[in-house]
């Protein structure tokens, strides 16, 4: 089985797990035991790609990078700095403050579509241009 393969799995695996995890919002403890293994495992994941691929490198060469690929770093890269602000706002909710809930819970919308566009765009950008 291929590196592609296996990324795919795991990235569609935290995907699930994060829909599981808004499906549970409402059972406080639960939702952020769920919330924060699916956050750290898809930074591990991005560590894999990275130490496999070169990920950052390649990122990085945005003048000639195919455009599916740039649309795919776009929601990737968006994803991790949502997680950064859910995780943020989600700290403050832990710690009583709840004039932070309305943007948590909209952050937390938009990281979910972020999440799930980093997934289908993934088909696209992952797979060698020779076998597309």
């Amino acid at each position: 089985m291929s590196s592609t393969v296996i990324f795919q799995i795991q990235s569609f695996l935290i995907l699930a797990l994060i829909y599981l995890g808004v499906y549970h919002r409402k059972n406080r403890a639960l939702h952020v035991k769920i919330m924060s293994s699916a956050i750290i495992w898809d930074l591990l994941l991005i560590l894999q790609i990275e130490f496999t691929r070169s990920a950052i490198l390649k990122a990085s060469k945005v003048m000639t990078n195919p455009m599916l690929l740039k649309i795919h770093l776009f929601f990737s890269i968006g994803s991790v700095v949502l997680y950064v602000l859910m995780v943020l706002t989600g700290r403050k909710i832990l710690a009583g403050e709840k004039g932070v809930q309305k943007k948590h819970k909209t952050l937390g919308w938009t990281t979910l579509v972020f999440r799930t566009m980093t997934v289908i765009t993934s088909f696209w950008a992952a797979w060698p241009q020779a076998t597309a």
